[in-house]
C-alpha cells in the first residue's frame, strides 16, 4: 500500500466529513463547522435542520456532500444501480462515495431491530489501484485494479443491498457525460 494515502478514522457520526477528506486526500479540507454551515445554507434552520442529526453530531445527508463537492469544482452523480458498473469510464471519474445501510446499535452490542442508519464511504484510485477509504477501517483497504474494482462495485450494488453509489467528477466532465463509456452516453440534440 502506498505510504502517502490519507485516511481519517471514524469519530461520532461524522462519516460524511471523513469520506470527503479521504476522497480528496487532504486533512481538514472540510471541517464539521463547514458542513454545519452547508446545512444552514441549504435550509436556514438551526433546530431540526433536515440535513444533519438534530443533536449536532453529524449524520449529514447527500445534499451536504453534494454542496461540499461543488465547492471543489466537482459534481456528484447518482449512479443508477440497475446499470452494470462496466458502463463507467473510470479514467474520467475523480472518485466515488458509497452510501450503505447499517444496523443501529444501543450501547454498541444491542442491535435495534428495524432501525437502520446510513454510512458514507470514499472509494478512490491511488497510484493505479482502487482503495476503500472507509473511516471505520483501521487502514485503507486495497480493492485492486480497475477490473477488480468494477467487480467490487457490482457486488456492492447487487439486489438486496440497500447501498447507493455516487460518482464524483470534475464539473466540466459531468456536463459532457464523460464518466460513462461512449456507447452509454445519452445522445445530445442534433447528433
Amino acid at each position: 500500500m502506498p505510504a502517502r494515502i490519507y485516511h481519517e478514522r471514524q469519530v461520532a457520526q461524522l462519516c460524511a466529513l471523513h469520506a470527503l477528506n479521504n476522497l480528496y486526500q487532504r486533512r481538514n479540507l472540510f471541517t464539521k463547522q463547514q458542513l454545519d454551515n452547508y446545512c444552514y445554507a441549504l435550509t436556514p434552520r438551526v433546530w431540526l435542520n433536515p440535513h444533519r442529526s438534530w443533536l449536532g453530531w453529524g449524520n449529514y445527508d447527500i445534499n451536504v456532500i453534494m454542496y461540499a463537492v461543488q465547492q471543489m469544482n466537482c459534481e456528484t452523480i447518482w449512479f443508477d444501480r440497475r446499470r452494470d458498473p462496466h458502463c463507467l469510464n473510470l479514467a474520467e471519474i475523480f472518485g466515488f462515495i458509497l452510501n450503505i445501510g447499517v444496523a443501529v446499535r444501543f450501547a454498541y452490542y444491542i442491535q435495534l431491530p428495524g432501525v437502520r442508519s446510513r454510512h458514507w464511504v470514499a472509494l478512490r484510485r491511488i497510484e493505479g489501484n482502487y482503495y476503500n477509504l472507509d473511516s471505520k477501517l483501521a487502514q485503507p483497504r486495497c480493492i485492486g485494479n480497475a477490473n477488480k474494482f468494477l467487480d467490487y462495485l457490482r457486488q456492492q450494488l447487487r439486489p438486496g443491498n440497500d447501498h447507493e453509489l455516487f460518482i464524483i467528477v470534475r464539473r466540466q466532465r459531468a456536463e459532457q457525460q464523460c464518466w460513462l463509456m461512449p456507447e452509454y452516453r445519452l445522445m445530445q440534440e442534433g447528433e
